[in-house]
Parts: C-alpha cells; structure tokens; sequence
C-alpha cells in the first residue's frame, strides 16, 4: 500500500525510474523494483549497497511521520470499499479487505446472460454507484497459469467459488486503478480466501500486478488442490504465522542438522531451502511432532496446531474490524544500528530521541481536534501553549509503557558473533503527564526520560556502563478509548450528555403558562367552527408528538364531549371539562390530553 520508498517517488516522479534505497542508519531498510533490479535487497548495509550499485540513490529515512501519514491516508482511503467495515493494516504497506458481502451481493444481481457487459454494485442503496466491467474472464493474473474462461467454470460450478473469485479480481482492479487515480501509488493485490492464501499469491507479480488463486482448493476425484501445489513451492520460512524460530527448528528437524544460514547482515536467507513440501511430506510429521519441537515453556498454546494448518492452506483467522485507534504504538532504533554505549549520557540521547517519535505518534494517532460546538466561549482562551492551533481531545489513551532492549552477545574466539534471539524488557504505568496538550513535546519528554525511562533502563541494565546494544524499542501499549458520546465506547462523556439534553427531551417538556385551553369551547358554536377547531388541536398533538396523520380519520385524537360547559371556570367553581380519549374512553381535563396521547405512544 504505501513503502518507502514510494513515498519519496511520488514527492520526485523522476525516482521511479532510478535505483532508490531507504536508509535508517547504516542499514538499507527498503529499495524500490528497479535497485533490487541492480542487487540490492532489505536490510543490506549501505557500504554493500554502495559497492553492488553505486549509481544507486539513498535517501534518509530517519523520521517516520511521512511514511506513517502516506500509509493512513490510504488506508482511510480504502476503508470506503469494505461495506462490513473488516479492513486490517498489517505494517506501513500491508492492508486486509473482507469483500465477502459485496461479493455476495453483486453475485445475487449479476445477469448471467449479458455477462460480457456486466456492472458491479458499490452501494447497497444507490443502484448507479459502481462500475462496468466483463465478467466473462477474471481480471488479472491468476495461478495456475491456466484461467478456461467462464463459459466452462460455470457448467462446473455455476455460482459458486471461481464465480465469486472473478468478481472479486475485478474489484480488486477497480480499487487498485482509484487508489492509483486519487493518491497517486501503485499497489499489488491478491484475491482468494483467506488472509494466509491471498498475501502469498499476491506476492507473485510484483509491481503493480494482481493475482488470483484459482480452484479447486480441495483435492477430490484425483484432482490436486491448487492450494496444496502453489504451498508446497515456498520456503518454511516464507508462509506467514511462522517466525523465524519456529522456522529454523523445522528445518533442523527436517534436515537432520543445524541450517545453514547466508553470511548476511541481519535475519539472512538460508542456504538450506527447505519447502512447505518438504515439511509435510516429512515421514511422521505432524501435530504432535510439530508440538515435541515447537512446545513448551512459554510457547503460545495450540501453536503446533495452528502452524501444521498453515502448512496445509488453512487459515481461520478473519479480518479484523476497522479499528480508529491503534491497539499499540511502538517506536524503534533500527536493529545493528548501535555499536556500543558506553556511558549514560548516550543511553539518554537515545531514550530521548525515542520518546520524542512516541509522543509525537500518540498526540497524531491518538488524538482529534476538538469540536467547536464542544468548545465553550469560557475556554477558548485557556490553550495558550500554542494559540494558532486549534484546541485537541484524547480520542484513546495508553496505560502502559514499555522498554525492550537486545543486548549483543560476546565475540567468538574466531572473530564471529553467535545469533541471538532474545530481547529484556521492562513495563510500568504510562505517566499521565503525556496527556498534558499545554506542554510541548521537548519538555514532556525530558521529564519521560528523567523521572521514567531512565530507571526501567537500569532495572534492565544494572551495570554502569558498556552497554552493548543492537535494538532498543519504546512502546505505548494497552490503549483505551476514552469517554465519548458514542454507546459503544468504553466511557461516556457527560458534559456531552447535559449538553444534548435538552434536544433529547424537549418533547417531553412541560411549560407553565398563563394562556387558557384552546380547546374548550361553548356548545352553542356551529358545526364547521367545531370542525375546523377539532382539526387545528388534532395537528398540532400530531405534530409535537410525532405522529402521522391519516386521511380525514380522527382516529388516535382526544375527541371532546358534548356536555362541555360555555363559559370558564375555575378550580373553585366546579370541575374542569371532560374529554374522553378515543383509544381507552378515559374522561380527563383538557390539560391531561397531550401526556395521555403520549402514553399511547409508548411502545409496550
């Protein structure tokens, strides 16, 4: 959706035809097509970089608010064609969109006569929203390279999965060509039925291409599940939901010996490529094998259970629900950036630097500018931290802040470095001063650095200097939704409450005043007179309460009886004039009548 590199090529067009490479540190973090074109890859150092390609062009990208900007500005942009509202951003680049009820819907309209000249519905509710397209052939590219067309797919399968498939594909293509049309970057998508199966098979045309995995998908009458072939061609290490501990104890397994890793920089590729294919044809492999070398101490439950499913196409997991706030906000020191840190002051430049990214992500991610209906003219002038900009309010707040760290091992006699795996880490309660809007961020986090993140660092780190470090990550986690109006939030705002009610009630609002009854009358009036004064009560009881009115019917109107005295009296005079209620025949006084019609009102 949204790399880095992207980023920069659509501030310079001119880079989309040059090698371009992302530097964080002294690490090549990312490279568009055409530099991995020329040998550069992710997580290469810039030194190799330099030497395989240098007309290569690096670019810093130390600051991460562009990328994070670009990446949810595109990711709002796509949340318009999930009608479920299930649309999951994985990283900067990554998004999950669940087409299940479009699909379903699009299926149940489609004319399957005219199918060369079909249009696909966007709106439940507005029949011209959409987009002509053929329906006769998928849209894209799919795998296996062998797409028979509609007319065949459909004597097999009329409706079913490769119908829904194509619709999809073009969908998926109409929403690649706004997305390119509206912000200007390209994407690559993959269509199937899962978020395992559609992320792989969207990997296979790179850039600016889609995918679509075709069936079958389940192997019968001798027929072998595309899934089970196109799985079977990837590394272990490659299908997503297998880490890459879980990954090297596999191919261990499988291999009978320690895998053999490249000479890289950081997490190299294996020189031993062991298959999906390999794994699952792997005499005895299974569940309770996978548990015997995935399990234990501190393993997640059922994870042998769920990586042998994922070696066999199955993945159950749905697509998370759009979510306004982030779950977790986490900022890190690229890995093998630091050398060593020898003293305290370095340690503190760095935690600086990190809870200065972090708080700046909370106040973006976190936070909204406030309404100006919410914004009493008593208040207007307190915000004075920063009097050009509008005042802001907490959408969310975190409760917890973390420090992790991962200390390098020592050299190896032969100049080598063990890898290693582990990192520490430390949590405590997130101060609440990084809620405070009038303090600016430098100043919130000196006091972060000083009063917090300086004694989680020596509760993981008690020695007192010589800190050997290759990644140090800061995170805001445990976020919570703050009090608002909305019925599904975790608080709810009661200043909003008060100030909506008198909206909320005033149907219900009683007002004393000095006019008498319209609707007493003397018995002696004539009958269009008491027509006419009978309608004129009926519309406006309807009116003020709601209500429809029928066609010349009276029925549901407090109807006024015959006997009604002409002249007014008072409580010591007499009783008031009865009227009796269409619906129940209750007899009551004339101020009584707009509270009983409500009562009729109520739902029982």
């Amino acid at each position: 959706m949204c790399k880095y590199a992207a980023v920069f090529e659509k501030e310079d067009p001119k880079l989309r035809y040059l090698p371009l490479a992302v530097q964080q540190k002294q690490i090549i973090v990312t490279c568009n097509y055409e530099a991995r074109r020329q040998g550069l890859y992710k997580l290469q150092r810039v030194t190799e970089a330099r030497r395989k390609c240098p007309d290569a062009i690096i670019v810093l990208g130390e600051d991460l608010t562009p990328f994070r900007n670009a990446s949810k500005e595109n990711y709002d942009f796509l949340k318009r064609f999930a009608w479920s509202g299930r649309v999951e951003r994985l990283g900067f680049d990554e998004v999950f969109i669940d087409v299940t009820d479009m699909v379903d819907y699009n299926l149940e309209v489609l004319n399957l006569h005219s199918l060369h000249s079909s249009f696909f519905h966007l709106s439940r509710n507005d029949p011209t929203v959409g987009f002509n397209f053929d329906c006769s052939r998928i849209a894209g590219h799919v795998v296996p390279p062998n797409d028979l067309g509609i007319d065949i797919a459909m004597k097999q399968d009329l409706g079913g999965l490769y119908l829904r498939l194509l619709l999809g594909s073009h969908l998926a293509q109409h929403v690649r060509h706004q997305l390119e049309e509206h912000k200007g970057y390209s994407s690559t998508v993959g269509i199937s039925t899962s978020k395992l199966l559609s992320k792989l098979v969207g990997n296979v045309n790179k850039p600016k291409g889609q995918t679509t995995l075709l069936p079958p998908y389940n192997a019968s009458d001798g027929t072998e599940s595309n899934v089970t072939s196109f799985l079977d061609e990837h590394d272990i290490g490659k299908i997503p939901g297998i880490g890459l501990k879980s990954a090297q104890r596999i191919r261990n397994h499988v291999l009978a010996r320690p895998a053999a890793f490249d000479a890289g920089l950081v997490y190299g590729g294996t020189n031993d490529n062991v298959k999906v294919r390999d794994v699952r044809m792997f005499p005895f492999m299974g569940v309770k094998v996978l548990e015997q070398l995935l399990g234990g101490p501190g393993a997640p439950k059922d994870i042998a259970i769920k990586i042998w499913h994922l070696i066999n196409g199955i993945d159950t997991t749905e697509v998370a629900c759009v979510r306004e706030v982030p779950q977790q906000i986490s900022i890190s020191i690229q890995e093998d950036s630091y050398i060593r840190l020898d003293t305290m002051a370095e340690v503190e430049r760095e935690l600086r630097l990190l809870s200065k990214s972090l708080l700046t992500r909370i106040r973006i991610d976190l936070s909204c500018i406030r309404d100006n209906d919410d914004v009493s003219a008593d208040n207007q002038g307190e915000h004075t931290a920063d009097s050009t900009s509008p005042s802001r309010e907490w959408l969310a707040y975190p409760k917890t802040l973390r420090l992790t760290t991962r200390p390098r091992p020592p050299m190896n006699p032969d100049g080598t470095r063990s890898r290693t795996f582990n990192r520490l880490s430390r949590s405590c309660d997130m101060p609440s001063l990084i809620l405070n809007f009038d303090k600016s961020i430098e100043h919130l986090s000196e006091t972060l650095v000083r009063d917090t993140l300086v004694p989680l660092f020596h509760r993981l780190h008690p020695e007192r200097s010589g800190w050997d470090l290759s990644l140090m990550n800061l995170c805001a986690a445990s976020i919570s939704l703050t009090a608002a109006s909305a019925r599904d939030s975790a608080g709810r705002d009661i200043s909003k409450m008060f100030k909506m009610q008198d909206l909320v009630l005033k149907h219900w609002k009683v007002e004393d005043t000095d006019a008498p009854p319209v609707n007493c009358y003397s018995a002696d009036v004539d009958e269009r007179a008491l027509e006419n004064l009978e309608n004129k009560l009926y519309v406006a009881s309807t009116e003020t309460l709601g209500g429809v009115i029928g066609e010349g019917g009276k029925d549901g109107a407090i109807e006024a009886t015959q006997g009604c005295d002409s002249s007014w009296e008072s409580d010591d005079e007499g009783p008031w004039p009865n009227y009796n209620c269409a619906k129940c025949g209750l007899a009551m006084p004339d101020f009584a009548m707009i509270a009983h019609q409500r009562f009729h009102d109520f739902p029982d």
